[in-house]
């Protein structure tokens, strides 16, 4: 046997007892003999660096060191998931379910691990890189780190897609989290707080051989790619255990949502006999062609939905009420409490969201109050135990003026918030605003964090983003904890977002409702700022999913002066305030006015494809048919209801061809 032959006998001998000991668990051989092979290998390694193999189990030790971890734009978005938390929420689910499914949906019932999200990437059967969950659309490669866990198979077993990306939580068993609070309390070190935090702090160590040295596990659960060839996600759960993934075996396949509650109410019992963290289950819909066709809101998809248990609660005392003030001058009155333990974590504080929130259950400085964590991550203020109340117990007065600049607060009919409207001169205000134009959402300006935005306001060097624009290194460097390389990374990161494109920016100066979903709507419809500074509240609600409150604020916004000005510095600096000529490309108003639904299964083009070529030709993508509809495109296996419906209505259907055709 050649060097190379034994060196690849080994690595898939010791692959297959590590799949067999870490997913399965079902060990064939001893530690002792693994170790021994393990060795070998290493020394065979050492002596042939010519036959490296970057997915080698010797690799599994760590070792490597990361100094800064790389941000990866996700290939497919992580999105988060709706919540409920009643029979009531998962049967109006169905429902809506049900207005754009015209056939059986199945659904598939899995465990909500509490984790830490990772997103695998597979290439040829080869663990191609990890990379956090992020923000959704983008996060850290954390890959050499992920290589240390073992229940990760760094080549894949059987028959795979060529690529494809897996998602997971990575967890600490409780097991393995007591074990290393005895060794940190034995060393006389605080220990760790919960299983959660742990394993999440774990992923971005910068040693990778102390992440190996943690007994963290990946269970997967949803795979994302193109041609994967399977057409469930149930399937896609068996595929996945056969190609070496650690899936839980908890899943269940359930016919209607009777079936779920049986699973939800099973585990809500029996969940404390779990070996990991968990806060709920996942609903999922079946059939992979559902699931497009139901395809995604801003920040969730329409066809999964966490039901979460009920949280646990605990009892402590309400010291003082204090109010903070937010970037667009809404105030937010805070529970004080006496520090108490909850769900693995001390509760110190707590929102009371609002006025009528306080009236509402009475709430005072004094009372023993029960708390919970709203989704087991917000604390929150349930109600009052009365028996326990002070004699002297007076009832909360609301403030009447703000607590940073004493401007007295103003409350519009129909809102629940109180609002400071010292708008320029309010520093809380001016602070938010700046900090959320440089988040990473937005204009994600490298070496500038929450904490100095404080401190160049606090001293006097900006009033507004549009300043940031005119700082030196000199200016910055006297700042606290400021060094010269600091201080340059600063001024660089700046100048570097002036690249940002135009509907980032948009959403970067912060308009009231205008999120990120809204800031492209709004950017792609007007394609400048100088259209949308000049258009209408009757122009603005014309603007697909943009409604009157958003046109309110928007039309607000550009009537002031102060924002003009601040708008004019920005386009003097560089910023991208209109649509590059790379965005602008493939755009037109041929389907401008038309709604289009969209159904079936496409040959051509995918579709998402479809949908983009709808939008991108300025007609609106529906999910339901009603009388507004012009068209409904339709593919292979398209629902008989669905076609009934467009020609009861007098909807004209056209198949993928004659779309493609109607666009040239």
């Amino acid at each position: 046997m050649s060097i190379l032959q034994k060196l690849q006998s080994l690595r898939d001998e010791l692959r297959e007892h590590n799949h067999n000991y870490y997913v399965l668990d079902n060990p064939t051989i001893s530690d002792y003999d693994f170790d021994i092979k393990l060795k070998e290998l290493q020394s065979l390694e050492v002596l042939h660096p010519e036959f490296y193999d970057a997915n080698s189990p010797t690799l599994r030790v760590g070792g490597e060191i990361t100094k800064n971890f790389n941000t990866v734009v996700h290939e497919h978005r992580m999105y988060s998931l709706d919540n409920s938390y009643s029979k009531e929420d998962l049967l109006d689910w169905e429902k809506r379910i049900e207005k754009i499914i015209d056939e059986k949906v199945e659904f598939v019932c899995e465990l909500k691990y509490d984790g830490a999200s990772i997103s695998l990437t597979y290439e040829n059967g080869n663990l191609l890189r990890a990379v956090t969950r992020g923000d959704g659309t983008q996060g850290d490669e954390v890959t050499a780190n992920i290589k240390t866990i073992k229940s990760v198979p760094l080549q894949l077993k059987g028959d795979f897609p060529q690529k494809f990306d897996i998602r997971g939580e990575i967890v600490l068993p409780f097991d393995g989290f007591n074990k290393m609070n005895e060794v940190r309390l034995e060393a006389g070190e605080e220990p760790y707080r919960n299983p959660r935090n742990t394993a999440s702090g774990s992923l971005k160590l910068q040693d990778s051989a102390e992440v190996a040295k943690r007994p963290l596990e990946c269970l997967l659960y949803n795979i994302k790619g193109n041609n994967l060839g399977f057409s469930s996600q149930y399937q896609s759960l068996v595929n996945a255990r056969r190609m070496g993934f650690k899936v839980p075996d908890a899943s269940k396949l359930a016919k209607s949502v009777d079936e779920v509650l049986e699973f939800v109410n099973y585990w809500d019992v029996h969940r404390h006999e779990l070996p990991y963290e968990t806060d709920g289950v996942v609903v999922k819909v079946n059939d992979l062609q559902q699931q497009e066709e139901l395809g995604y809101t801003a920040k969730a998809p329409r066809w999964a939905m966490a039901y979460k248990f009920k949280a646990e609660q605990v009892s402590t005392r309400l010291n003082e009420i204090t109010y903070q003030v937010g970037r667009t001058g809404a105030i937010t009155p805070v529970a004080n409490l006496e520090p108490v333990e909850l769900a693995g974590t001390t509760v110190k504080r707590a929102s009371l969201h609002n006025a009528d929130q306080i009236e509402k259950l009475d709430i005072r400085e004094g009372d023993e109050v029960y708390v919970e964590k709203g989704g087991e991550i917000i604390p929150k203020i349930i109600k009052v135990n009365f028996s326990k109340r002070p004699l002297n117990s007076q009832p909360t007065t609301y403030i009447n003026h703000c607590p940073e600049c004493d401007t007295e607060l103003v409350r519009q009919e129909g809102d629940a918030k109180h609002y400071c409207p010292n708008y320029n001169g309010c520093n809380p205000q001016i602070i938010g605003r700046i900090q959320h134009f440089i988040s990473r959402k937005a204009m994600d300006i490298e070496g500038l964090g929450g904490e100095t935005v404080a401190l160049l306001v606090n001293k006097g060097l900006i009033s507004n983003y549009s300043n940031l624009y005119t700082l030196t290194k000199e200016d910055v460097l006297p700042l606290e904890r400021m060094a010269e390389k600091s201080a340059e990374n600063l001024v660089n990161g700046v100048e570097d977002s002036k690249q940002i494109p135009f509907e980032r920016v948009l959403f970067a100066i912060g308009i009231r409702y205008v999120g990120e979903t809204v800031a492209k709507k709004l950017a792609k419809h007007y394609k400048s700022i100088d259209a949308i500074t000049q258009a209408s509240i009757e122009d603005l609600v014309a603007v697909d999913e943009i409604g009157g409150r958003i046109a309110d604020s928007v039309v607000e916004f550009f009537s002031s002066e102060e924002n003009r000005s601040i708008i004019d510095q920005l386009k003097a600096f560089g910023l991208q305030l209109e649509l590059s000529a790379e965005a602008l490309a493939g755009q037109t108003d041929k389907l401008k006015g038309l709604s289009i639904v969209v159904s079936g299964v496409f040959e051509t083009v995918s579709r998402t494809e479809l949908k983009k070529l709808i939008e991108d030709n300025g007609g609106k993508v529906s999910s339901s048919i009603s009388s507004k509809t012009n068209y409904l495109v339709a593919g292979d296996k398209m629902g008989p209801s669905k076609r009934a419906k467009a020609e009861t209505l007098g909807v004209a259907i056209i198949s993928e061809k004659d779309f493609l055709s109607k666009l040239n």
